[in-house]
């Protein structure tokens, strides 16, 4: 089983990306399954349903999200039938899958997400004990899990926890991939962060410019994607029966 994870798609721009992209991604990193972090697609600040159509549209199996899961109002109104695994440790009202299991020809692979605590500012419960309760309800062929942490220490931390209790960790949030991508000592795939898919020269994504302004003057800035032709797509491919993480990096 390979599967095919990209990092945070932002914006219009990031879709763009993905849509260039993909035939070569075909090509280069045969894959069964396409999982994506799509929680900063639509204007950069969560998934409008016409977006999730559109990742669809394209082949993605399933989708992660993150802090930004519910800044798009129509969200609620097709969540719960969604190809989507929100935050698990949202509180349990929290509209929403806290699992996704994809049917790949009778092999099941099962999407998890938790965001950390630290500088989160979110109603979170402990993603530990989260992950605990769920995993222990879990019996499928794979298990996959998308941290979506602002520090490296709490997604290093949450890896060694997993280590051995699930086939993959995959670190999203911060949109810079990072260079560690590994196997920990019980056999889990790890990387702190897979990067992001969108505008090569903005900032995280996001329109140089407004965010030089924001950070110049102190003042609060509603900050826009990046909208440069200039591209960049960053990911990672996990082949779960070989035990091998392997970045996936493409840009202009």
């Amino acid at each position: 089983m390979r599967v095919l994870f990209l990092g945070d798609i932002y914006g219009e721009t990031g879709l763009k990306t993905v849509e260039r992209y993909l035939p070569k991604l075909k090509e280069d990193f045969p894959h069964n399954l396409l999982i994506v972090n799509g929680e900063n697609v639509s204007d950069g600040l969560g998934l409008r349903q016409k977006d999730y159509k559109r990742l669809m549209a394209l082949g993605v199996h399933g989708v992660t999200l993150g802090n930004h899961a519910f800044s798009k109002k129509d969200i609620l109104d097709y969540i719960d039938e969604a190809n989507i695994v929100r935050p698990l440790n949202y509180p349990k009202s929290t509209p929403g899958k806290t699992r996704l299991d994809v049917n790949y020809n009778g092999t099941i692979v099962t999407v998890i997400q938790v965001m950390g605590r630290i500088f989160m500012h979110d109603p979170l419960n402990n993603p530990f004990e989260g992950l605990d309760a769920l995993l222990a309800s879990i019996d499928s062929d794979h298990v996959i899990v998308d941290v979506h942490a602002e520090t490296t220490s709490e997604k290093l931390a949450l890896g060694h926890y997993l280590d051995g209790r699930v086939d993959a960790i995959i670190g999203t949030h911060t949109h810079v991939a990072t260079n560690d991508a590994m196997t920990l000592p019980k056999g889990s795939l790890y990387i702190t962060d897979v990067g992001m898919c969108g505008a090569k020269y903005g900032i995280l994504g996001a329109d140089k410019d407004l965010v030089l302004q924001k950070f110049t003057t102190g003042m609060p800035i509603r900050l826009k994607p990046d909208l440069s032709k200039s591209q960049q797509l960053n990911g990672v491919l996990l082949d779960l029966e070989k035990k091998t993480i392997t970045p996936v990096q493409y840009s202009d």
